[in-house]
């Protein structure tokens, strides 16, 4: 491509005029949409100002064509029999022109480089040169590119010479984008460097820095001590930036071995994985019209594949960032009939209310508790995804109204209803009762949760209980006067979430016994529970639904609509893939879910014939939720049973599942 896109005519054409964007605008504007004329015949198309020759000059009185054959204009071939060109324009003989080339709006550049940068990263350059050429644009500006090749050459001088080309377009006032990089930079920098960075030769250091840095570790590796030795003393220090790092470089000068090197300093080595690297640092202190950031089209694409994921109310699988996973020519569109909203099995096995349900936290169990005194154990097959009795757990006189499985799932322990003063500690396992703890008759533990520890837990009940016990029930700390409706334990192993009858959730220290408010409501909590990260919390309120509380900022941040919540307790659960997704019971039988970000509930599940008191969702199987109802059933919910898979792939074939 020639210089400025100038075209190879026998009269020189004179520069165009220097636009306002400087010389690091990524496209050229064509010279009065004319191409020049003075092309002899036999030489091949010249590039005039972005613009290509319809016909040879040589054809000028519509007598003759072109040695091609064809000729191109704007990218279309043009016929170059006689009195073609005449005809083009309307008219016969007396030269040949082009009509004027329409000129490319700032987005059609945008997408040129972008397109150009990928096929240069796949190795087609001769077919960006041509795309270049043909569109008169430039991928890069040339000191950009003669900075890259002495770079990936490793020829340190060179490219240092580059920067002081450079140097003027960094601080371009076109450099929009760059300067929130300029600011990432600012904000990731020592106060010291920081200052230097505001100084307008700021970026120059960094990037010197960043070039000497790899040069002097080059050396190193080559077992080119003395010329290592050089870089640090005479170029590095004397640059007077992050003195911090220029200690830790001189460190390595003790490394004994190459491969000493390379593992304390993270680095690849001397080659083109550690150069690109260092580029793609470089790059951030310029501006995009000079040089394109890395991989500029695969992170807008895989950015839009993600944002359609995020606006996907049934996307529910794992997210996986690799594009070839994913097809580009349609639209990212989940079926509702991947998502678990159609009966797999209906368990019958309890004989009264269903109080309670819970998988286990490996997904391979679910535990359900009843009024007919009763935990069963399911166990879930991996392949089929049905559950089969595994124990009956017997003796509970009050019944079964919680369940909480510990942090390893070998023990489960189950509460009561409110005038229920015992508690039960299974061993999973073998079935056996390893403990049955009661403080006093007078008590009423109608709640528990186990330290991440696995080795205590708390329970409590509305009558003031508030305990700390080992896995023998003996009592470890208690708080007193603290009426509590349900509890949660979170990954400090410090701190125990209690929500009371002053319709509030405090938090409770056992170790230096402090507490303090977290959520205030305006009517009873009847349940809550927290997100695996311990910042959301989802909360059953009476009379009022199911509401989610950010917990870090104490603020409300939605309340869910649909559902129907009395004074009945009511166990809602996150669920999903990154548990994007709100699943609660109901009073009118229903089962909702909603997507956390959506109020309005995406699916609504019939099929219980009285109140729904629980709903779990697999954490291990996004695909698998369970329900439990006054009916005296336990519902698993899954896909449809039979997915055509255009609603997965936009394919015409049908696959089951």
């Amino acid at each position: 491509m020639q210089a400025n896109g100038a075209g190879g005519g026998g009269q020189q054409q004179p520069p165009p005029p220097q636009g306002p964007a400087g010389p690091e605008l990524g496209c050229l504007a064509a010279q009065n949409g004319e191409a020049s004329s003075g092309s002899a015949a036999g030489e091949p198309l010249a590039h005039a100002n972005g613009l290509l020759p319809s016909a040879s000059a040589a054809n000028s009185s519509g007598g003759g064509s072109s040695p091609g054959g064809l000729s191109v204009n704007n990218g279309v071939p043009a016929a170059g029999g006689p009195g073609s060109a005449a005809a083009e324009l309307g008219g016969g003989g007396g030269g040949s022109a082009l009509k004027k080339k329409k000129r490319l709006s700032q987005s059609d550049e945008d997408v040129i480089r972008l397109i150009g940068q990928h096929l240069h990263g796949l190795g087609l350059n001769q077919t960006v040169d041509l795309l270049m050429q043909e569109s008169g644009c430039r991928l890069e500006h040339p000191s950009a590119t003669k900075f890259r090749n002495h770079v990936m050459e490793g020829e340190w001088d060179k490219a240092e010479n580059d920067l002081n080309e450079l140097k003027p377009l960094v601080h371009s006032p076109h450099a929009i984008a760059w300067g929130v990089s300029f600011l990432i930079a600012i904000a990731t920098s020592s106060s010291g460097d920081r200052q230097k960075m505001h100084t307008p030769t700021g970026c120059a250091y960094r990037m010197k820095f960043l070039l000497l840095q790899q040069k002097y570790l080059e050396y190193l590796e080559d077992g080119k001590v003395l010329e290592a030795l050089q870089v640090l003393r005479c170029e590095l220090t004397p640059l007077k930036y992050n003195t911090d790092r220029i200690h830790v470089l001189s460190g390595y000068l003790m490394c004994s071995h190459a491969e000493d090197l390379r593992a304390k300093a993270e680095w690849e080595g001397k080659g083109t994985a550690s150069r690109s690297k260092l580029l793609d640092k470089l790059q951030t202190y310029l501006p995009p019209s000079v040089m394109l950031p890395p991989r500029r089209l695969q992170n807008l694409l895989r950015q839009a594949v993600e944002l359609q994921r995020d606006r996907c109310l049934y996307h529910n699988t794992k997210l996986d960032n690799n594009l070839d996973s994913v097809s580009l020519l349609i639209d990212h569109v989940c079926s509702r009939k991947q998502f678990p909203c159609y009966t797999q099995q209906i368990l019958t096995e309890h004989c009264n209310e269903v109080w309670f349900c819970k998988f286990s936290n490996d997904g391979t169990k679910l535990a359900t508790g009843s009024k007919d005194t009763t935990v069963i154990i399911w166990q879930v097959d991996p392949d089929t995804h049905q559950l089969k009795l595994l124990k009956t757990l017997e003796g509970h006189a009050y019944g079964v109204s919680y369940i909480a499985w510990s942090p390893d799932d070998n023990y489960l322990v189950a509460c009561g209803p409110d005038d229920c003063s015992e508690l039960w500690l299974w061993n999973v396992q073998t079935g056996e009762l390893r403990t049955k703890m009661s403080q006093s008759h007078e008590d009423s533990l109608t709640s528990v949760a186990w330290n991440p520890d696995g080795k205590r837990f708390v329970t409590g009940g509305q009558r003031g209980q508030f305990y700390q016990c080992d896995l023998d029930g003996n009592l470890l700390d208690s708080w007193e006067g603290v009426r509590v409706q349900c509890l949660w334990c979170l990954s400090d192993g410090k701190t125990v979430l209690a929500s009371d009858t002053h319709q509030r959730i405090r938090g409770y220290n056992f170790e230096d016994l402090t507490d303090r408010n977290i959520v205030q409501e305006d009517h009873p909590i009847m349940s809550f529970t927290i997100s695996k990260n311990g910042r959301l919390a989802l909360l059953n309120v009476a009379t009022q639904g199911v509401h989610l509380w950010d917990l870090q900022d104490r603020v409300l941040v939605r309340k869910y609509q649909g559902v129907t919540q009395g004074f009945y307790t009511i166990h809602s659960c996150f669920g999903g893939h990154n548990e994007d997704f709100i699943a609660s019971g109901s009073e009118d039988h229903k089962v909702y879910i909603w997507h956390k970000r959506s109020e309005l509930p995406i699916a609504e599940l019939t099929g219980h014939t009285r109140t729904v008191n629980c709903v779990s969702w697999n954490p291990q199987i996004p695909s698998m939720m369970a329900s439990a109802s006054d009916d005296g059933t336990v519902r698993i919910w899954g896909p449809a049973p039979f997915i055509d898979n255009q609603d997965i792939e936009g394919k015409a074939t049908s696959m089951y599942i």
